[in-house]
C-alpha cells in the first residue's frame, strides 16, 4: 500500500459505524481517537477494530454475475451493461415501478441524495426506500407533529454534560455508542439519570433508578408520569400557555392513566412513577431521550409523542439547557432521512406530494415537475410486495442487509429470491448479497470522501484516507454508470463527492433541513455547522428551537395518543415476549462487525437472555442450545441465564445469519404513520433444541 506525505501523518476522518460519528485518525489501516465533541477522544471497541474492515479477505475487488445457479467474476462494464439491459426489459414489459430501490441509513449525504434523484429521474420509478424506516421513522413523524420538524437531537451533544437530570427510554449506549456515556455523568453523579428499559442493561445498571416496564407498554407508562406531574404541582403552565396548542385533548386522555393503574399495565410502581416526574420537573436542567426501544413497535409514533407530551408539560423542549431529543442510531441515520431516499421525499426534508417542493427539485434537476413520480411504498411493504404481480421485478439494494435486518426475514427472502432481477452493491458478500443476480464491489468509509450527519444535526466531512483496493468502485461511480446507460446524461450524475454536495445544497435550499449555507470548504476548516444553514454567512443552528417551533404559528403541540399495547399478546401457545436489540461487539446486521476476530470471537453466535425460572420451567439450563419460535418461524440460539430478566420476557441480539436470525420470529406489524415494523415485541414460546 503506498500511502501520501498526508497519509502518512494520518487522516483526520469519522467512525464508520454509529450516529455519533466518533472523531478519529486513520494512518494507512490504523486507527486512533482523536478529540472530538462527541467522543472526546475516545473510542468503543467496534471504532478500535474498524480498521481490520480495510483489509478483510471478505472483500469483495470484482463484480460477480450469476451464471447457471453460480455467482462468477465480471468484468465491470459487461456487470453495467447486463444490470441497464434487464432493468429495461423489466420496466418495458411491466412498466416504471417494476424496478424498485432500497438503500441505507449508512449511506453519505451526497449517496443518499443521488440514490433518490436516480431512482425518480433515470428509473422514474416511485418504488425506492431505505433501511432507516426500520430505525428513526417512529421518531420522526411524533418530531415532525410536535415541533413542525425533526431533528434527532435539537440540541448540540455536550449540553448534556451540564443536565442534572436524564430520562432515557429505550435506549442502551453503554453497548451501542459507549463515548456516549460520559455525557451523562454529572447528572448520574447527583442521581438525576433514570433508565427505562425492559431488561437490566449495561446502561440501566449505570442508572440511578431503573424502570423495567414489560416490553409495548412505554406509552401507558409515559401517561402515568405525566398525570403524575399534573396532579402533583409540576406542570410548567406559562410555557404551556406561551409555546404550545393542545394540552386540554391530551389530559382528557392522561387523565384516565393515573399511576396506579399504570403500574397494573406496565409493572412500575405508582411510587417510581411520580419519583421521576418530580425528579424531572426540580432539575435545573432536565432531558428526554428516546431511542430504538419505545419507537420500534406498531404505535411507536405515538408512543415518541407521549414521552414529547411529557417534555412539553414540564417546559423542556426549546429552553437552553433542557429538551427532548432522539439517539439516532445508525451512521448517517440523520442525513439519510433528509434528502430523497424515502418513499415520500424530496431533498431538503420536502415531501414529495407537495407541488412547490416538486417544482423546486425539478428546476434543480433539469427536469420538468410532472416526471416525478408520487410517493411508493414503505420499506417493509416494499420488499413484501417484491415478486408479487403488482409489486416491483426488480430491485437495487445499497447499503442495507435486508435477509437479516428486515422483520420475518424468511419471507423477506423469499420475496427476494421471487424477483425476476436482484442487484446489490456492497463491500462483502452479505446474505443479501448472496442472493444476487449481480454483485457490485464498492468503496467503504475510510476509501471515500463524502459527508455524513451526526445525530445532533451537525454535518461533517468524512475525508478519504487510503486509495481503494483496485477493482472496486464508489456508489456514485455505479450510480453514473448505470444512469448513463439508462439515457441519461454523465453530467446529471456526478461521481465527485463534492459536486453531488453541491448540488444538493441547492436541492435543499428553503426546506426544512437547509443545506445551502454548508461548504466542503468550511468543513474543512473544522467550522461546527448544525443544520438549516440558509446562507453560506450563517453559523448553522445548534439549537433549534430556542425563539420558536417550526409550525407556522411557532406553537409546539400536544397531541393526544392512547395506550394501545402490543399488537401481539402472548397466548397459551406462545406465552413469553421476545424483545430484541444490539450488544456491544456487533452493528447492525453483523455484516462488518462478524467479520473483525476481536469482535466476532467474544460475541461469536447468537443467545437468548432469559430468567433461570424461566429457563428451568422450559426444561433448559445456562449454556445450552434453545429453540424459539413465533407465528412466523423459529431459530436457534444458546440460553444465558440473567436473574434480572422478567421472567416473562426473553431476549434476543439481532446480528445474527442462518438459523440463528432473531428477525426469523418478529412481527412486521406496521405503525399506521410512521410504517415502522413492531421489532420490539412479539410472543414467543421457548423449548430444547
Amino acid at each position: 500500500m503506498t500511502l501520501t506525505a498526508e497519509q502518512r501523518v494520518g487522516t483526520a476522518t469519522h467512525c464508520p459505524y454509529c450516529a455519533l460519528q466518533c472523531g478519529m485518525t486513520v494512518t494507512g489501516t490504523t486507527v486512533a481517537p482523536r478529540e472530538f465533541p462527541t467522543n472526546g477522544g475516545g473510542l468503543c471497541q467496534k471504532g478500535w477494530t474498524s480498521g481490520a474492515l480495510l483489509t478483510s479477505p471478505a472483500r469483495l475487488t470484482t463484480p460477480l454475475v450469476r451464471v447457471d445457479g453460480e455467482l462468477v467474476p465480471a468484468a465491470w462494464d459487461d456487470a453495467l451493461d447486463l444490470i441497464a439491459r434487464r432493468l429495461t426489459e423489466i420496466q418495458a414489459r411491466h412498466g416504471k415501478d417494476a424496478a424498485a430501490v432500497f438503500g441505507g441509513g449508512g449511506l453519505t449525504n451526497e449517496k443518499s441524495y443521488l440514490l433518490g434523484k436516480f431512482a425518480r429521474i433515470a428509473l422514474g420509478t416511485s418504488q425506492v426506500d431505505y433501511n432507516g424506516r426500520f430505525c428513526m421513522s417512529s421518531a420522526a413523524a411524533a418530531g415532525n407533529k410536535a415541533f413542525g420538524l425533526d431533528r434527532g437531537l435539537p440540541f448540540p451533544l455536550t449540553d448534556l454534560a451540564e443536565a442534572d437530570a436524564v430520562l432515557l427510554v429505550g435506549s442502551n449506549p453503554a453497548e451501542t455508542m459507549p463515548p456516549f456515556m460520559q455525557h451523562l455523568r454529572h447528572a448520574k453523579e447527583i442521581g438525576g439519570l433514570v433508565v427505562v428499559d425492559p431488561r437490566r442493561t449495561p446502561t440501566a445498571e449505570q442508572g440511578n433508578l431503573h424502570l423495567a416496564p414489560a416490553p409495548g407498554t412505554d406509552l401507558a407508562l409515559a401517561l402515568g408520569i405525566l398525570h403524575a406531574a399534573v396532579a402533583d404541582g409540576h406542570v410548567d403552565w406559562s410555557y404551556v400557555d406561551e409555546r404550545t396548542r393542545g394540552f386540554d385533548a391530551v389530559w382528557r386522555i392522561v387523565a384516565r392513566w393515573w399511576p396506579e393503574r399504570v403500574e397494573r399495565v406496565t409493572g412500575v410502581s405508582a411510587a417510581d412513577q411520580r419519583r421521576v416526574a418530580e425528579r424531572l420537573a426540580n432539575a435545573r436542567n432536565a432531558y428526554i431521550l428516546t431511542a430504538r426501544g419505545t419507537e420500534q413497535h406498531a404505535s411507536g409514533s405515538d408512543t415518541v409523542s407521549a414521552w414529547i407530551n411529557l417534555a412539553l408539560a414540564l417546559g423542556l423542549p426549546g429552553r437552553r439547557g433542557s429538551g427532548y431529543g432522539c439517539l439516532t442510531g445508525q451512521g448517517n441515520g440523520q442525513g439519510g432521512r433528509e434528502h430523497g431516499q424515502k418513499a415520500d421525499q424530496l431533498p431538503g426534508y420536502r415531501k414529495i406530494d407537495d407541488p412547490a417542493a416538486r417544482e423546486h427539485v425539478a428546476g434543480v434537476w433539469g427536469v420538468p415537475a410532472e416526471s416525478l413520480p408520487g410517493p411508493g411504498r414503505s420499506a417493509y411493504e416494499l420488499l413484501d410486495a417484491l415478486g408479487t404481480e403488482d409489486g416491483p421485478k426488480a430491485l437495487l439494494v445499497f447499503g442495507s442487509n435486508v435477509v437479516v435486518s428486515a422483520p420475518r426475514s424468511a419471507h423477506i427472502a423469499d420475496r427476494l429470491s421471487a424477483l425476476d432481477f436482484l442487484v446489490v452493491s456492497d463491500l462483502v458478500l452479505s446474505e443479501t448479497a448472496a442472493l444476487a443476480d449481480v454483485v457490485l464491489p464498492v468503496t467503504q468509509w475510510a476509501e471515500e470522501s463524502g459527508t455524513m450527519t451526526n445525530l445532533e444535526g451537525r454535518v461533517l466531512l468524512r475525508r478519504r484516507a487510503l486509495e481503494p483496493p483496485a477493482g472496486v468502485r464508489t456508489d456514485l461511480e455505479v450510480l453514473q454508470g448505470l444512469a448513463t446507460r439508462l439515457g441519461q446524461p454523465a453530467e446529471r450524475f456526478p461521481v465527485d463527492a463534492e459536486s453531488v454536495f453541491t448540488e444538493l445544497r441547492e436541492a435543499s435550499r428553503g426546506g426544512l433541513a437547509d443545506y445551502s449555507g454548508i461548504t466542503y470548504d468550511r468543513l474543512r476548516a473544522g467550522e461546527a455547522l448544525y443544520w438549516p444553514v440558509p446562507a453560506e454567512e450563517h453559523e448553522g443552528t445548534p439549537r433549534v428551537f430556542l425563539d420558536r417551533f417550526a409550525h407556522a404559528d411557532g406553537r409546539a403541540r400536544f397531541v393526544p395518543v392512547e395506550h394501545r399495547g402490543p399488537a401481539e399478546p402472548t397466548d397459551e401457545e406462545f406465552p413469553l415476549q421476545l424483545t430484541t436489540g444490539r450488544v456491544l461487539q456487533h452493528y447492525q446486521s453483523g455484516a462488518q462487525t462478524r467479520l473483525v476476530s476481536e469482535l466476532n470471537d467474544v460475541v461469536p453466535e447468537a443467545y437468548v437472555e432469559v430468567h433461570p425460572d424461566t429457563a428451568a420451567r422450559c426444561g433448559l439450563s445456562e449454556g445450552e442450545w434453545a429453540r424459539l419460535a413465533s407465528r412466523r418461524g423459529e431459530m436457534t440460539a444458546r440460553v444465558r441465564c440473567v436473574s434480572s430478566m422478567r421472567p416473562d420476557v426473553v431476549f434476543l441480539p439481532f446480528h445474527f445469519a442462518g438459523a440463528q436470525r432473531a428477525n426469523l420470529l418478529t412481527n412486521p406489524a406496521l405503525d399506521p404513520t410512521s410504517r415502522m415494523p413492531e421489532f420490539k415485541v412479539c410472543a414467543v414460546k421457548l423449548e430444547v433444541a
